[in-house]
């Protein structure tokens, strides 16, 4: 298990938690100088996302030993619909960008190397990944031919989705590692690049189905629709509001009531886009209910923001002895001012 780190902010925690060396990968985007120092004093993989990083990359720290690039196929390659065509992406390099990138950062010193790629979100077909890894590996091979270098780290990045909707399935993991190591056979070992490592990041499906954002219901009104309103807002869980995207949503204590009621499930920001469901059947819900939005492990918290003065919530951790304990407590009004600075506020140490 290793830590994928795009900001100075994620590599310090992936520090403090205990991941070394090798275990971070460092995504550059828009890369600051400083996070380049910082991932370089961690050892971490740095994994360029631009041809022009290099010199950046070389003014700050040096060149490692180890390199990564991330590559984006543009229209070689459709992507799936939340990410949308490649080439309208900002992340990677081109498909005429990558073989010189690998030539010149090895005419600089690296020594080791490593391909990256991120072309689906929250995907859960599985050939879509074996897909990426054709790619990969037949471009692991063109590398080796053109240059001379071997790849040893294949990146095939995230993308692996969680079932949201109840009716939809797991991508089975098994029966993907077999497809791909198919391939692999198929493609790297008669390149002679075995062994090559591949590796996914998979932070949405370890971390997603194991959070839930719990949430009292304060009115519900009729308009020209139904709403419920809650006690939590797009604050604490933007990916409905953002993407459009489905949470699965419970009422304790009417799980088996039947589902005859249309709401739109909102929060209080002023904000239309506020909903964490649109005309969705539920069982009759009153105020004080409370209300369960499902999967929100991988971008409930972590996507959290102060809009409208809006605090962010507490965290609690069901152990699996039935124990909760309190691993983040609730933000205050003097959190939220902590940061400003004007006459008669404390002096900054």
């Amino acid at each position: 298990m290793g830590a994928d780190c795009s900001s100075l902010t994620e590599l310090l925690l992936a520090e403090k938690i205990g991941f070394r060396g090798e275990e971070i990968m460092f995504t550059s985007n828009n890369t600051l100088e400083v996070e380049f120092v910082e991932a370089a004093r961690l050892g971490a993989v740095i994994n360029l996302d631009d041809i022009r990083h290099i010199e950046t990359l070389e003014q700050s720290t040096g060149i490692p030993e180890l390199v990564s690039f991330r590559y984006n196929p543009g229209e070689a390659r459709f992507s799936n619909a939340l990410i949308g065509s490649p080439q309208e992406a900002k992340y990677g390099l081109t498909r005429d960008q990558i073989i010189d990138a690998f030539r010149i950062i090895k005419a600089k010193g690296a020594k080791r190397f490593a391909l990256h790629t991120m072309i689906v979100s929250n995907e859960l077909n599985a050939n879509c990944f074996v897909e990426t890894a054709r790619l990969l590996f037949k471009l692991a091979v063109k590398i080796k031919r053109e240059t001379g270098i071997r790849i040893e780290t294949i990146n095939l990045g995230g993308g692996i989705g969680i079932p949201y909707r109840p009716e939809e399935k797991a991508i089975n993991l098994n029966e993907l590692s077999t497809k791909i190591s198919a391939l692999y056979r198929e493609i790297i070992v008669p390149a002679s690049l075995d062994p090559i490592k591949v590796v996914f990041e998979c932070g949405r499906m370890v971390t997603g189905p194991y959070g839930y954002l719990i949430s009292k219901v304060l009115h519900v009104t009729s308009k020209y629709k139904e709403y419920v309103g809650l006690d939590a807002c797009m604050a604490d869980l933007m990916r409905p509001g953002i993407y459009g995207a489905y949470h699965h949503i419970t009422v304790p204590g009417k799980e088996n009531w039947p589902h005859e009621r249309l709401y739109d499930v909102t929060g209080s920001l002023c904000e239309n886009a506020d909903k964490f469901a649109i005309d969705r059947p539920l069982p009759e819900i009153e105020p004080g209910d409370l209300v369960v939005i499902h999967d929100t492990g991988a971008h409930g918290y972590s996507m959290g923001y102060n809009y409208n003065g809006k605090l962010r919530s507490a965290e609690l951790l069901l152990r699996e002895n039935k124990t909760v304990q309190l691993i983040r407590r609730a933000e205050t009004i003097d959190d939220y001012f902590s940061t400003m600075r004007f006459p008669g506020a404390p002096v900054e140490i």
